[in-house]
């Protein structure tokens, strides 16, 4: 396990300096050749990355390595791709490297979520028109780009995950739509994750 200060999303890009004792260690071990090359990544919920006795969350991801870099003074750079979601059951002992008992958590099914996308779309296109005005206000000459909400899956669990990835919200609400249990939950989350950005730009420009 590979406690991280962010969230990692199924189907998103991970990269990682790798340095610590403990992470050289882990890599070392899923990159052997006797088992796949993957580690289980989830948030840090209080503390640092680095030393360890951090708070960690209950769920997180499977990353999947898919290339390593080995720099001098037993270090690495990797490359990894956020693929199942998992549910941590026990955790064990942190030597040589944090480890636990885990099992996959696929999405049960949900309710139709086409009206959830839609209103979506719409709350994603108030924040960006704030944010840029907000942007213009304080002299900010290239105010973030809007995110782009097309071109999503037709799988519900695929496209939730996309939204999630593309979305400007912070790591406790990415934590949130990870653990929601299917992907109506977790529009409703990114919606409500979405409408308290807008309230925030809203009393920013008061």
């Amino acid at each position: 396990m590979f406690p991280l200060g962010a969230v990692l999303l199924p189907g998103e890009s991970l990269s990682l300096q790798i340095f610590e004792p403990r992470y050289v260690a882990l890599v070392e071990d899923c990159t052997d050749g006797r088992r796949e090359p993957e580690f289980g990544v989830v948030l840090i919920a209080r503390g640092h990355e680095v030393g360890g006795g951090e708070v960690r969350t209950e769920v997180g991801t499977v990353a999947r390595i898919t290339e390593v870099i080995e720099l001098p003074g037993s270090r690495y750079r990797l490359r990894c791709k956020g693929t199942d979601r998992i549910r941590i059951e026990k955790w064990l002992d942190d030597a040589p490297y944090p480890q636990a008992v885990a099992e996959p958590w696929p999405d049960d099914p949900g309710a139709d979520d086409s009206a959830l996308l839609a209103g979506l779309r719409e709350r994603a296109e108030r924040l960006h028109s704030l944010t840029a005005q907000f942007a213009r206000r304080n002299g900010i000459r290239r105010p973030p780009p809007s995110a782009s909400l097309d071109e999503l899956s037709e799988d519900p669990t695929i496209r939730s995950y996309e939204l999630a990835t593309r979305l400007p919200i912070g790591p406790t609400d990415r934590q949130s739509a990870l653990s929601a249990p299917d992907p109506h939950s977790r529009l409703t989350a990114l919606s409500t994750a979405v409408d308290d950005a807008i309230a925030m730009m809203e009393f920013r420009l008061l």
